[in-house]
Order: structure tokens, then sequence, then C-alpha cells
């Protein structure tokens, strides 16, 4: 065996901490950022909620923490700009940590446009061609939010890293290094 004698070990150890992915806390602390868009929009899914009261159940135990996120007006901010400069450009974290804190992040901002819009043009009265797009829209932007929050916080809770659409390449963009940091 000579100079490869205990490289085969070294080798098997790598590979499994490869395949073990990150740690139970990198995967919660990777996993809460996702909780900032779904926030920012659980009043657009009022018409879901009263069409199908379990999906209102199920994201019951947000209230307390919905309550406390819009207790003053200015705290989503503050929060938002907390991830941001606490957490996705805090290089002493993980690689893994920053990347879905940045998309989080990023999700946030994507709905800046459709919540200006929505809330532009205010709830159409009446039961018109108007509220029927109105209520498209608000569905339509709970619906994608709540499965790319779903899909974020599934995929940290098993180590995996979750690739949402529209922001995983801005998000890759917001890393600093090239290393994995885990």
């Amino acid at each position: 065996m000579g100079p490869f004698k205990g490289q085969r070990e070294k080798v098997v150890a790598a590979a499994f901490n490869m395949q073990r992915g990150p740690d139970l806390p990198d995967r919660l602390l990777a996993s809460l950022p996702y909780l900032l868009p779904l926030l920012d929009t659980l009043p657009y899914g009022r018409f879901i909620f009263l069409q199908y009261p379990y999906v209102a159940r199920a994201l019951a135990p947000l209230a307390p923490l919905n309550a406390l996120y819009h207790l003053f007006p200015f705290f989503p901010f503050i929060v938002f700009l907390g991830v941001y400069g606490g957490i996705v450009n805090n290089t002493s974290l993980s690689r893994y940590i920053r990347y879905n804190a940045a998309q989080a992040v990023l999700l946030d901002i994507l709905l800046i446009i459709p919540q200006v819009l929505l809330d532009a043009f205010g709830r159409p009265q009446g039961d018109g061609i108007l509220m029927q797009l109105y209520i498209s829209a608000a569905n339509t932007l709970f619906l994608f939010v709540a499965i790319s929050t779903a899909y974020g916080m599934g995929s940290c809770a098993v180590g995996q890293t979750p690739r949402l659409p529209l922001v995983a390449d801005a998000a890759d963009t917001q890393m600093r290094d090239g290393g994995s940091g885990w």
C-alpha cells in the first residue's frame, strides 16, 4: 500500500460528508427566511381561505407570527433589511444558509410589482369581470409564493438546495464566495 495508506478512508469520509449535506441547525436557519415572502402574501390568500377553509387552518399556526410581523408599519422592511444584511451578506455563515436567504429575499423583492399593481388599482366592487381578474391575480400571487415557500422550506428540511423559479440564478450571483460553505 505504501504512500496511499489511509487515503481510501479519507475519500470515503469526504464522500459521506458530501452526501450528508448541511447539519440540522444550518437546515433550520436556511428555511426560516422563506417565511418572509409567505407572511407578505398571506393577505392575498383571503379568497382561497374563504373557498378552502382547510388551507386557512393549515396556516393558522402562523397567525401569531403574522400579527407580530405586521404590528408596526415598517417592521416588515426592517426584517427584510435584517435578513439581507445579517444573513445574505454575512460571509461567516455557510453558503447554504446565505443562498437560501438570498432566494427568499429575491422572492420578496419580486412580489413588489404585483403587490403595487393590485394595491394601485384597488379591490373592484361587485361581481364583474374586474373582480374576477382581481381574485385570479391575488390567488396566483399567493399560490406561487406558498408553493415556492413550501418547496424551499421542504428542501432545506431534507438538506437539499432548492432552486426557485425566477430567483435561483439571481441568488447565485449574490453569493460572494465560490466555496460551498459546508
